[in-house]
């Protein structure tokens, strides 16, 4: 390496420019694999390296940040940053950033794209064109919600959940959020329920038996959030008993959820394999942010976009 160089560890193949960038000044191993770095062989490269960049699936707990000594700067392609220990990291004075607001409209679009599919029942139509079930036009057949004019319950009113907000209003909805009515409220009024909060210890579950009991009958709860949010086993036994409507999922615990897991078995569910940031432009403008953050955090200048440490 040339004086100056780092080594950079990237633990996937990310399809844009931006690594290119990387590549003019440091040392960079790219993950190839389609599956993501086990624990152990993300510890190996990790021990080695100067600067991470990592995906929410690389978990970068205290004991790797401990063991990979030469390590100055992480980071994380992706707006949260829940796989890293921020106390580890901060212990070590080593910067942690992320790639927020790129990703807003994408997952805000996607959010809406699963409320109208959910309402509408249009995974259910699809598939009977394609099964041969398409017999005549049917009056009492894939009978759906209303959207225009219903009440969006919005649980968490960052970037992301103003975003949703701004495109109900093209729908002459209510929007009842967290920041002005308790949740309890919320949950009882919305006939449409859209969770856009962090996932910390007290969202944990937060979408638990309780929860979804207060929710009408006749609801529709949509997750682009993070998974753990909603207690899946919950979920399903409410679903089952026709407790809420339907459930629209781009996030799971765990991701990938297994083929065979009991939540799958559930009425009236739709589960998307975590796109909501998946349009060319949101994850090229991730790759940029990301490689300018970790480009930034090695020469030790504060990144554009670093993550505040826990106090």
């Amino acid at each position: 390496m040339q004086r100056g160089m780092a080594r950079c560890f990237v633990t996937r193949q990310l399809p844009f420019p931006a690594l290119d960038r990387l590549r003019a000044v440091h040392d960079v191993e790219v993950w190839t694999e389609r599956l993501p770095p086990s624990y152990d062989e993300l510890s190996r490269s990790a021990a080695l390296a100067e600067g991470l960049l990592t995906l929410l699936t690389d978990r970068v707990d205290a004991a790797l940040i401990e063991r990979s000594v030469d390590l100055r700067a992480i980071s994380n392609y992706a707006v949260g940053y829940d796989n890293i220990d921020l106390e580890a990291a901060a212990a070590r004075g080593i910067p942690v950033g992320n790639t927020p607001d790129v990703l807003t409209d994408a997952t805000a679009d996607l959010t809406w794209a699963l409320l109208m599919a959910a309402a509408r029942k249009l995974p259910e139509a699809a598939a009977d064109v394609r099964d041969g079930d398409w017999l005549t036009w049917e009056p009492a057949m894939y009978l759906g919600a209303s959207v225009f004019g219903a009440t969006l319950g919005i649980v968490g009113f960052g970037r992301i959940g103003r975003a949703v907000a701004h495109r109900a209003s093209g729908f002459d909805m209510t929007v009842l959020h967290t920041g002005s009515e308790s949740l309890q409220t919320l949950l009882e009024e919305a006939d449409f329920v859209s969770l856009h909060c962090p996932l910390t210890p007290e969202t944990y579950h937060l979408i638990d038996d309780a929860a979804l009991s207060r929710m009408k009958p006749t609801a529709i709860l949509v997750n682009t959030a993070r998974g753990p949010i909603v207690d899946h086993d919950a979920l399903r036994r409410a679903l089952i008993a026709g407790e809420i409507a339907g459930a629209a999922l781009d996030v799971t615990d765990p991701e990938p959820l297994p083929p065979d897991d009991p939540l799958l078995s559930a009425p009236n569910l739709i589960v998307v394999p975590h796109i909501g940031s998946a349009t060319s432009a949101a994850r090229e403008r991730m790759a940029d942010l990301a490689v300018d953050n970790l480009l930034a955090g090695l020469e030790g200048r504060p990144m554009p976009h670093q993550v505040d440490a826990p106090r």
